[in-house]
């Protein structure tokens, strides 16, 4: 596989780097919900990845997700062409079925009309549901058609956004509203949702099961880690931010049938159907091999995290269950690609790998990405005041006026108050002490803002 990988790199002149995290979530959406992962009693993962792919527009991003995504929908082709020689089949039967239904209507009509007693509604009249048309990927699809899908879909979808900055961005906004961001902390981890839709019942899917994947520029990902709330959604991505690939012309060809082999072969597996007929995935436990591996990659973790800040710390933090999905994964991806036995529990050298790949790769990849951001909580605060005193051009100002802008991390005066007394003593804000309101109280602080500040200064 890691031939094939290079093989597609270079003929989409993009860096491996791309579509080997393309390949990740790629295979991980597809074993979805058939398959999780249970290092030990009461811990389970679900093979959710997320990718995050850096780069320049030149750098790539685009052709190198590509190269999973050709032979993804290359096997979602025939799934979907099953299924709307279904639905050709189920709009005939539908529209008799309506015809019927109408004819009883009319013949209830009539009967009432002459008072006797209205005939039975005759079979036939209902045509059942529509049959669901597969979808192993969509793109910018809302939360309410996601859940729709994934009514019919359990095994999960993939998102593929091929700029995520919008989508990002769009859960950075609190409203009345609400945000779709509850919905996504709850689809990396597999959990349960329902889907409020408007004027129609609710959703209630038992499992999400969601891959996210899609490219990002460097600036605007320094936005967004500054305007990213404390509640890790960022950090669940694993970035992925190579050097550029050498310009050259490609000088090979590579060979799409084993990827769609191996996707078609995924797409094999199936639920476990307990005893009362209820399906469920079939989880793969740890052996004590490679749950001593375990124990011993959280300790590291944690040695890590002691010298870690912010969005860093909590990419850190979220270690252990990415490593557990992502034994998972490559312990599919071995089976489908080489024709071996399917695998039953994760072994030493299966979690061995996954560790260190996070290790080698993963962390220090996240330590470039999240360098900006990995600060303190009080200091993106800082910075969050910062870049909203520039865009309202403010000259003076209250604590009060920021917390009304309502902006993650600055809601509660307890987040701002610390943000305030760091940019006091750097300079870029000085407290004028105002009296006491008629009607009693603690005395407004007012705030004048360095002059600087407005000239890109701090």
């Amino acid at each position: 596989m890691a031939h094939w990988v290079l093989n597609a790199a270079e003929a989409k002149s993009a860096p491996p780097d791309y579509v080997f995290g393309a390949l990740l979530t790629v295979v991980a959406s597809i074993i979805g919900n058939t398959r999780w992962v249970s290092p030990w009693k009461g811990w389970v993962e679900p093979p959710v990845i997320w990718t995050i792919c850096i780069g320049l527009p030149s750098a790539g991003k685009s052709p190198g997700i590509d190269a999973m995504l050709q032979p993804l929908r290359q096997a979602e082709r025939p799934l979907r062409e099953a299924a709307e020689a279904k639905h050709k089949t189920w709009d005939e039967k539908a529209e008799v079925a309506t015809l019927r239904e109408q004819a009883w209507k009319d013949s209830v009509k009539k009967a009432i009309k002459d008072g006797v007693t209205p005939p039975d509604r005759p079979e036939g009249c209902d045509p059942g549901p529509a049959p669901h048309t597969p979808r192993l990927v969509v793109n910018d699809a809302t939360i309410e058609r996601l859940g729709a899908i994934l009514a019919q879909q359990p095994r999960g979808t993939l998102q593929m956004r091929d700029e995520l900055a919008g989508f990002l961005e769009g859960m950075q906004r609190y409203s009345g509203g609400g945000s779709d961001r509850p919905f996504w902390l709850e689809a990396y981890g597999g959990r349960g949702f329902t889907v409020e839709r408007m004027g129609r019942e609710p959703l209630t899917i038992d499992r999400l099961s969601i891959g996210v994947m899609g490219g990002i520029q460097p600036d605007r990902l320094k936005g967004l880690l500054f305007k990213s709330a404390d509640d890790g959604l960022l950090a669940r991505f694993l970035p992925i931010w190579p050097d550029p690939a050498p310009l050259r012309r490609p000088a090979i060809w590579v060979d799409e049938s084993l990827m769609e082999t191996t996707l078609e072969r995924l797409l094999t597996l199936d639920f476990v159907a307990d005893e009362m007929g209820e399906t469920n995935p079939r989880f793969l436990h740890f052996t004590d091999g490679a749950q001593n591996l375990m124990d011993d990659f959280r300790a590291a973790a944690r040695g890590w995290e002691q010298q870690a800040e912010g969005l860093m710390l909590s990419f850190l933090g979220k270690l252990p269950g990415l490593a557990a999905r992502l034994a998972l994964v490559l312990a599919y991806l071995d089976w489908a690609a080489e024709g071996a036995e399917e695998p039953h529990e994760i072994t030493v050298e299966n979690f061995g790998r996954a560790a260190h790949l996070v290790e080698a790769y993963f962390v220090p990849m996240a330590r470039r990405a999240y360098a900006d951001a990995a600060v303190s909580k009080d200091e993106r605060a800082a910075r969050r005041i910062v870049a909203s005193i520039r865009e309202k051009g403010w000259a003076r100002f209250t604590s009060r006026d920021v917390q009304r802008l309502d902006r993650l991390g600055l809601q509660k005066i307890a987040e701002i108050d610390p943000a305030l007394a760091m940019l006091e003593e750097d300079d870029c804000i000085r407290a004028i002490s105002q009296p006491a309101p008629p009607q009693g109280g603690r005395p407004q602080r007012l705030f004048l803002v360095n002059p600087a500040l407005h000239g890109g200064g701090k």
